[in-house]
């Protein structure tokens, strides 16, 4: 047998050397292209533009993306180059936030005005470019000019790279996009608001999807409605979107499973209700096991409604949708059941503590919590509104005569006009001078007292006006206690850091004892987000790595009280290494 395997030709060796050394070829051909080509680029087109829409028997001009309210979902790959080209179609500026979205060393691409960029002018477009490496779930875009993102906005989904580490396949995705409906011109609502000093007008309706529901005069047609099959589970993405509200959600009898929020995994967990503040993202498993009622009635309502913890007039309404399991359902007949016996009362702060603290990172081996153990830097920053004297030679509509304001440390945020803070950091224009435009953001309140338990109406500090800015160096790991304080009153207040990703390591009720409450502290598999709700009357204590550089903003996600100033930027400095710095100005960076 072995003599016979050796009596092979020449020609037949030669042909089998040539075949050996074209399959090497070929495998060295696929290796350099599966672990050496760049990722794809996904590109997009946004046009900003009015679009006349009709909700509550109520037509106007409305401002939207592509025509579109909400606006178009982006949907990438995790990896993916993103290239998004923004042309602005109107006379005001306008800027796009990709809200979550990391920007990692691409903060001119993070989009809030006079922070990260100049405004894109009436009939300019640029071009956003960023990748979302080691990202995926449920996030959102909006503007982030003025009052614009009442209605610019639209979901932004990052598909994992690994199979997700829920039970799946689901049989369907639902993004549920929160927000509100004015009659009026949204942003002219923020200007009255502070020509006058008083506070905004209330919206006219809450919208799931944009749909505010039969609950609202002249809007049974404009009910949001999915239909589903009984026996399938579904991920339900849910957005809130919302400028000034936080909004407890709920489907009527069906439990929800909590697998993510902020595009971060968590352990999975039942509830029957979310509470999702504004600038937040609860994605949600949903299995369809009901019964048709008595009636036949297969439709089953969702509701939203404001989660109450301020004494400022609200919009006390409530916006429903519907979970059909009939296909071919129209609008909801008056006879159908309206109840959602299983969404929260609006002033449940029980049931939102509750959720909070049952929210934790999954922590597993593919997806470790990587919370910071120790930190380099506490900065305690408080968390206030104001109440301001009224200049003699102006007409104040807030309390008593005077000017509401809102303040970090009793600093009132005011953007610069004349070039973004990330401009001026990049040209090293930012000094530790007393300028107002300086970097030297106050690390501590500028007075220690009870912070939760003064008078609310007599005792209040008038907050100071400017730009300062914090500055850390590279890989800093960051502790910030946000404190929250009873002046005019105790209120819950959702606050966004641009550029990170936080761990929400301990939250409490009245004034953070730094001696006693880090004993507290969840360290293990801490909540990871990117918007932390701080508890009324309260504080929330978060850790991250500053390891980002760039500009990046942090503010309250209600509308109203950034518009009052309640903000702050920070500078995160260049690392060594060269991956470890920002990378250059695109060249259509708008100019101021």
């Amino acid at each position: 047998m072995d003599s016979l395997s050796c009596r092979v030709s020449d020609n037949t060796r030669q042909i089998c050397h040539c075949l050996l050394w074209i399959s090497l070829l070929i495998l060295i051909s696929w290796t350099n292209t599966t672990y050496s080509a760049s990722p794809p680029t996904k590109r997009f087109h946004f046009n900003v533009e009015w679009k006349k829409v009709t909700r509550l028997c109520h037509t106007k001009q409305l401002l939207t993306v592509n025509g579109q309210y909400p606006g178009p979902t982006i949907a990438v790959n995790e990896g993916d180059n993103v290239e998004i080209t923004v042309t602005n179609s109107i006379l005001e500026n306008t800027t796009i936030h990709w809200h979550g979205v990391r920007q990692y060393r691409t903060a001119w691409a993070d989009g809030p005005a006079y922070i990260t960029q100049c405004p894109i002018k009436g009939g300019k477009s640029y071009t956003y470019k960023f990748n979302v490496v080691d990202q995926r779930g449920t996030l959102f875009w909006h503007a982030h000019y003025g009052w614009q993102r009442a209605s610019v906005h639209g979901p932004f989904i990052i598909y994992p790279r690994l199979p997700y580490p829920f039970p799946s396949p689901f049989h369907g995705e639902i993004p549920l996009i929160f927000g509100e409906w004015w009659n009026g011109d949204a942003d002219a609502v923020g200007s009255e608001m502070m020509r006058y000093g008083g506070g905004p007008n209330s919206s006219e309706a809450y919208t799931i999807n944009g749909f505010p529901g039969p609950l609202y005069p002249c809007s049974s047609k404009d009910t949001f409605i999915q239909t589903v099959e009984k026996g399938k589970t579904y991920l339900l993405r849910i957005i809130n979107a919302a400028l000034n509200d936080e909004l407890f959600f709920a489907v009527a009898d069906h439990n929800l499973t909590v697998v993510e929020v902020d595009a971060a995994y968590t352990k999975p967990f039942s509830t029957p209700a979310v509470m999702v503040a504004p600038g937040q993202t609860t994605t949600v498993l949903l299995t369809t096991d009901q019964y048709p009622d008595p009636s036949g009635n297969s439709m089953f309502p969702m509701a939203i409604t404001p989660y109450l913890t301020s004494v400022f007039p609200f919009d006390n309404s409530t916006a429903l949708g519907f979970l059909s399991y009939e296909k071919g359902s129209a609008n909801p007949n008056p006879n159908y059941n309206l109840k959602v016996p299983n969404l929260p009362r609006m002033s449940d702060t029980p049931f939102a503590t509750d959720l909070s603290r049952r929210t934790r990172s999954l922590g597993s081996r593919q997806y470790p919590c990587r919370v910071p153990k120790s930190f380099d830097k506490r900065i305690i920053v408080t968390v206030s509104l104001n109440l301001q004297d009224c200049p003699s030679n102006m007409t104040c509509k807030g309390y008593n005569g005077k000017r509401y304001f809102a303040s970090m440390n009793n600093q009132s945020f005011v953007r610069p006009l004349t070039g973004s803070v990330l401009e001026l950091h990049y040209k090293k224009n930012l000094t530790a001078s007393t300028d107002s435009l300086a970097t030297n953001f106050p690390e501590q309140p500028p007075e220690t007292f009870d912070f939760t338990g003064v008078d609310p109406l007599s005792q209040n500090m008038n907050t100071e006006f400017g730009s300062k800015v914090l500055v850390v160096p590279y890989g800093t790991n960051l502790e910030i206690v946000l404190q929250g304080t009873s002046f005019l009153n105790v209120e819950d207040h959702p606050i966004h850091i641009h550029g990170h990703n936080f761990f929400i390591v301990g939250e409490g009720f009245g004034n953070y004892d730094p001696n006693r409450d880090p004993e507290g502290y969840n360290l293990v598999d801490p909540p990871e987000r990117n918007t932390v709700a701080v508890p009324t009357g309260g504080w929330a204590a978060v850790r991250f790595r500053a390891d980002n550089p760039g500009v990046w903003f942090v503010h309250c996600h209600l509308e109203v009280h950034t518009t009052w100033g309640l903000a702050m930027a920070f500078v995160v400095l260049d690392g060594p290494g060269p991956a470890q710095k920002m990378i250059p100005p695109p060249v259509d960076l708008p100019p101021c």
